[in-house]
C-alpha cells in the first residue's frame, strides 16, 4: 500500500500531490481501471493483440514518414 508521512509545517494540498504522484508510479489508477469488471481471458488476449498490431502499425507508419 502506497503512503506517505505528512512533514512538519507542509501544506495539505503539496502532501496529496505527493501521493498522487506515488500513486501514479506505482500503477494504482491504471490497476483499478483494469479490475473494475471482470474481463474473460480471451476477451483480454483478443484486447492485447489489438493493441500490438495498432502499435505495429503506427511503427510502421511513423518508419515510412522517416524515409521520406
Amino acid at each position: 500500500m502506497n503512503g506517505i508521512v505528512v512533514r512538519d509545517n507542509e501544506k495539505f494540498e503539496k502532501a496529496v500531490k505527493r501521493f498522487t504522484k506515488i500513486c501514479e508510479r506505482a500503477g494504482v489508477l491504471s490497476d483499478v481501471k483494469r479490475h473494475r469488471r471482470y474481463e474473460k481471458p480471451s476477451a483480454e488476449l483478443k484486447r492485447k493483440k489489438n493493441a500490438r498490431e495498432r502499435k505495429r502499425l503506427r511503427e510502421e507508419r511513423r518508419k515510412l514518414r522517416s524515409y521520406r
